[in-house]
């Protein structure tokens, strides 16, 4: 119904301006498009002629009504000069922007139509240029002139918001007109002419909680106190409508999503009065007890809590902090609780906001208050003991079994259970204490030197007797108090040295002592002679007091002939009760020294030789020694390097090596394929040859009998003599080893030693002696023994 209604009114619309138009046509014809006469003579006033001047084109803007859709063309308007007499002869041609498209005109009436539909929102005027000319010859009759043509708006476009959708925030409980938002719709028709234009605004949805100023479009709040805790979100449709918001007029909407922001205008409250909790006795100081919260409505900071104990006998026992995260109060335990003391605690608990806005302070107090009660759980607890160390005295060499101290422990439980004790090896390795296990008296084993060890540090175990998992540990710490048992000694190993020439009464040595004891057995040192040597002609002892002694010269004249060497007992005393001493002897040397005291030598002998040889000399001569020492050495150590084997087969047991010789030669006459003479062995030639496997303690030298083989001799009797060398050397080691041949002898018939296969030869050579030369040469005997021995094997 809606739609119709609004095609009805814009029908009606369109026909009241066709109505208007045809009247402004009516009365603009008849106004502006009078031609005029050429010629046209009038009378004016006492009779006095008139001459009307000529005029060109006359009209004024033509106007077309927009989005015409009748089925001929809009007449737009009429052009007509006053040098047209009706006769045909003048042409009127119409140019510029749409001309021929949109507007044509009738060259001989000059009436211009439309034959578009136009729309004023696209294109609101068209400049449009007039002339009339020749119709035979086209010469222009008049100059051409410019008009406008203008289009008509009609209220043909609906208002368009901005946005589609608009969003905005509110605090809550703001005052009744508070400004919200601002919405802002256009209109595409003219502003100037009509109302199409004129917007007028509206609520459609959102009230009573908003109102819009029908002018300006601004959303205000039309009800106090909208509470975001009881709704948070409005939707409101918002309406501009054109026409002055009159009845046919156009309109467009817009939804608006306006949000409640918070305030803090909700004080925390916690939802119980009393809370209960419960703890264990054995809970450590920072764990956690409980957790309480009180509920905010309010959001983000406005609903922060904080919480605190202002109040309760558990102050000083409990703490609680705040979980922001949760918003919980944590109650957390401060110290260590004790079942048997008290058995439970109250708090009293106060939740308050962190932010308080003062617009809402009448609404308060921002804060809440609960009562904690903590229940106090009894734990099986270790022994405890009394002290938390123990510090015993016991004096150095008390005899076994000598009391130390005593510790003592107890249950802190209600069982009271009995407790028994231990000490921890660990920390007593040389097992100096024991204890007794049902009193907790320590007591020594064996004497303690304090000397050795001044503190003893052990640690003692007490556990209950029936439940052996809880036990407690103390230090104690024993003390060695120190008795006088050491007496003083020299603190270094004193040698003093006097000079012959010295002088009587002259010192020449400091000497000092010390004491393993403790400083109040030791010194001060008191330093004497014995009695049986007190009046001793030659040294004499003075006594410092400051724990030091001087031995002085008592005559003068030494010499080192007579006695280079004094010994001189001194007796130390400390100063301990009772005071202990000892006798320490003092080595004293007569030295030969200058006439200003410095020493020059300190043996007799040396003395002695001075009379014929100066020092220099002696200096030389103790060179020359240790030079012909070191010629010695190292003369012994070449030797022993060249007596040492080239190839030392240690514990490899070398029997019946195959030795390949890859290079058999062109024979014993081919001199150029490889030089002869080094398989020949030089050794061989001028006697005895050195083992090459083993290292002999000493050389065997060869009997007399035995002369070496000269280079003429046959290579059975070269054979021959290096065996009864090998079975008369002492040296050899009780096994095949490796034998040099390194000579063949000349003019031999024999072929290649490097074939395998000499012993199928055809041979007039007769190797059964082999068979005599007893186990080592069963290998030799086997290859080249008789042919009838191979052919009785085969």
């Amino acid at each position: 119904p809606k739609m119709k209604e609004d095609h009805c009114l814009h029908t009606a619309l369109l026909c009241l301006g066709v109505l208007c138009y045809s009247h402004a046509l009516t009365t603009e014809k008849l106004n502006h498009s009078r031609p005029s006469l050429h010629g046209h003579h009038e009378k004016g006033k006492e009779g006095q002629v008139l001459h009307r001047s000529k005029r060109g084109w006359v009209w004024n803007q033509f106007f077309v009504i927009e989005e015409y859709t009748g089925p001929d063309p809009v007449l737009v308007g009429r052009l007509h000069s006053d040098i047209d007499s009706g006769d045909g002869n003048i042409k009127y041609i119409l140019s510029g922007e749409g001309a021929g498209i949109i507007f044509v005109i009738d060259d001989k009436s000059g009436n211009i139509h439309a034959t578009k539909t136009l729309d004023r929102e696209e294109r609101a005027q068209y400049t449009l240029t007039a002339q009339a000319v020749d119709r035979n010859t086209n010469r222009p009759l008049e100059p051409p002139s410019e008009f406008i043509v203008k289009v008509q708006d009609i209220n043909d476009n609906p208002p368009e918001f901005l946005h589609e959708n608009y969003h905005a925030n509110v605090p809550e409980r703001s005052n009744v007109g508070t400004s919200v938002i601002q919405v802002t719709a256009s209109d595409a028709d003219d502003p100037t002419y009509g109302n199409s234009a004129k917007l007028v605004y509206s609520i459609l949805e959102g009230q009573p909680y908003f109102s819009v100023e029908a002018q300006t479009g601004i959303i205000r709040t039309a009800l106090p106190n909208m509470d975001r805790e009881a709704k948070e979100e409005y939707h409101v449709v918002i309406q501009a409508k054109d026409m002055g918001g009159h009845m046919g007029g156009l309109s467009g909407t817009t939804k608006v999503t306006i949000t409640l922001t918070d305030v803090n205008d909700n004080p925390p409250k916690f939802p119980q009065s009393v809370y209960q909790m419960s703890v264990s006795e054995a809970a450590v100081p920072g764990e956690e007890v409980g957790r309480v919260k009180a509920k905010d409505p309010d959001i983000g900071e406005n609903g922060l809590v904080a919480y605190s104990i202002i109040d309760g006998d558990g102050m000083d026992m409990f703490e609680i902090t705040t979980d922001y995260e949760t918003q919980e109060g944590v109650v957390k335990l401060k110290k260590t609780l004790d079942y048997e003391t008290k058995k439970s605690y109250s708090l009293k608990v106060e939740a308050a906001n962190v932010h308080i806005d003062p617009k809402f302070i009448s609404n308060g107090p921002f804060k809440d208050t609960v009562t904690v009660k903590i229940a106090v759980e009894d734990a099986d607890e270790p022994p405890v003991f009394l002290k938390p160390s123990y510090i015993f005295e016991v004096q150095e060499n008390a005899a076994s079994g000598t009391v130390v101290g005593k510790v003592h422990a107890k249950d802190p439980d209600a069982a009271n259970s009995a407790i028994r004790y231990s000490i921890d090896r660990h920390t007593d390795l040389e097992r100096y204490f024991v204890i007794n296990a049902e009193d907790g008296n320590i007591k020594t084993i064996k004497a303690l030197d304090r000397e050795e060890m001044a503190w003893h540090n052990i640690s003692v175990f007490a556990v209950e007797v029936h439940k052996q998992h809880q036990e407690a540990k103390v230090p104690v710490a024993i003390k060695v108090i120190d008795v006088n048992d050491n007496a003083p000694k020299f603190a270094a190993a004193y040698e003093a040295f006097v000079c012959e020439n010295a002088r009587s009464n002259q010192q020449f040595i400091t000497i000092s002592a010390d004491d393993k004891d403790d400083s109040a057995n030791g010194p001060r040192f008191i330093f004497s002679l014995p009695p049986e040597i007190i009046h001793n002609p030659n040294f004499t002892l003075r006594d410092n007091r400051d724990n030091t002694a001087s031995v002085l010269v008592r005559r003068e004249g030494f010499s080192r002939q007579k006695q280079d060497l004094y010994l001189l007992p001194i007796v130390i005393s400390d100063g301990g009760v009772p005071p202990l001493s000892s006798t320490n002897t003092l080595t004293i040397r007569v030295c030969g020294c200058d006439s200003g005291g410095s020493l020059l030598s300190c043996n007799a002998e040396a003395y002695v030789l001075n009379a014929g040889l100066s020092t220099g000399a002696l200096i030389a001569i103790l060179a020359c020694i240790v030079i012909l020492l070191v010629i010695v050495v190292l003369f012994v150590t070449l030797k022993r390097q060249k007596k040492e084997p080239l190839i030392v087969f240690e514990e490899e047991d070398v029997r019946e090596n195959i030795i390949t010789y890859d290079d058999e030669g062109g024979g014993e006459e081919d001199t150029e394929a490889f030089d002869i003479a080094t398989l020949q062995n030089p050794d061989g030639i001028n006697g005895f040859m050195p083992r090459k496997d083993i290292k002999p303690e000493y050389q065997y030298l060869p009997r007399p009998g035995l002369r070496p083989a000269p280079n003429s001799v046959d290579v059975d009797d070269f054979i021959n003599t290096r065996i009864q060398e090998a079975d008369n050397d002492p040296t050899a080691p009780p096994y095949d080893s490796i034998q040099i041949y390194g000579y063949e002898g000349r003019g031999s018939v024999a072929g290649s030693l490097s074939s395998l296969e000499s012993a199928t030869t055809d041979s007039d050579l007769d190797y059964d002696y082999l068979q005599n030369w007893g186990p080592r040469f069963k290998k030799l005997a086997d290859l080249y023994g008789s042919k009838d021995t191979f052919d009785d094997d085969s």
